[in-house]
């Protein structure tokens, strides 16, 4: 009875420690013009949705099979132009609200477990270290128009903040119970209507002290990177092609390491066009595939909205 109870338990953990890698996954954001500079004087408004679905994979030894979640996000946004000395910056701020599905089965015995409400809000800065300088909307057509070829460099960090849906007597939550830290660097080529960005990453997590059962929760870094072939079109339009990679964040419960290290493949394709001269959308599909014998091999696809005032 008691080793059923231990061995269930540490299904349970896996597939939540499962669940949370994949969180990590979607929070590497695979995101095209990510240091598109905006200018000063400007503010942006945005929405969004997307719509996740996949297999969670297992070690076979913990007998959960044909495991699957199903995921419906929706976040707003707010973006704020910053002028730094005479360097462009910015500060950006998601909360997103989340229907999270999983089903499968435990031990051969059927587990549907469904949670509603906030995860973690993001807030991230980032300043431009190479590129134009801070420039109003007038100043920067000017400069691109003199500059068709350019070179951007930039540097964010960005803190989630441990705010989410969370209770420690559930395994599975909608928050994580602690901050996550990413430093960001990223760098962009601009020429003609080509654009090219290449951006790395490092996810940092502090403690969750109050893990299911007062465990305590550690996890090691994650290692992340992204690139993107952009093309713009002259009435405002973009597409682009994506590809991420992440590796690492193994977790530590109560000194025990779980071995679940993750590395995960993400591919992406997005589309953005306007709908005023203020107003923008953008659709896009993503594909995350494990590439190890535990992870989650999922697709999501999307919609985006933004207003600048």
């Amino acid at each position: 009875m008691n080793n059923n109870y231990f061995q269930r338990t540490r299904i349970y953990i896996s597939f939540l420690l499962c669940f949370l890698s994949y969180q990590l996954t979607i929070a590497q954001d695979i995101e095209p013009r990510r240091w598109t500079p905006l200018p000063i004087g400007t503010h942006v408004v945005g929405g969004g949705y997307v719509h996740t679905f996949g297999d969670i994979l297992f070690d076979p030894v913990l007998q959960a099979e044909d495991v699957t979640i199903a995921i419906n996000a929706m976040a707003v946004s707010y973006v704020q132009p910053l002028k730094i000395g005479n360097r462009l910056a910015r500060l950006d701020v998601l909360l997103p609200y989340v229907n999270a599905n999983w089903e499968g089965l435990l031990q051969g015995v059927p587990t549907n477990i469904s949670r509603t409400g906030f995860s973690d809000p993001r807030v991230r800065f980032s300043i431009n270290l190479i590129g134009p300088k801070a420039l109003n909307a007038q100043e920067m057509m000017s400069y691109y128009k003199e500059n068709p070829s350019n070179t951007m460099f930039g540097a964010s960090v960005s803190v989630t903040f441990p705010l989410g849906q969370y209770a420690g007597d559930r395994l599975l939550n909608l928050g994580q119970k602690r901050f996550v830290i990413r430093p960001q660097v990223g760098f962009v080529r601009n020429w003609g209507l080509w654009s090219y960005e290449f951006t790395a990453s490092v996810f940092i997590y502090t403690n969750n002290n109050d893990f299911f059962n007062n465990q305590k929760r550690k996890q090691d870094p994650t290692f992340a990177a992204q690139t993107h072939l952009i093309r713009r079109f002259r009435n405002r339009m973009w597409t682009s092609v994506s590809a991420g990679y992440g590796l690492g964040g193994q977790s530590i419960v109560d000194s025990q390491p779980n071995n679940d290290e993750r590395g995960d493949l993400l591919y992406s394709l997005a589309f953005g066009f306007p709908i005023t001269k203020k107003q923008s959308a953008k659709v896009f599909y993503l594909h995350s595939e494990s590439v190890k014998s535990i992870g989650s091999d999922t697709d999501s696809i999307g919609l985006g909205y933004s207003i600048l005032f």
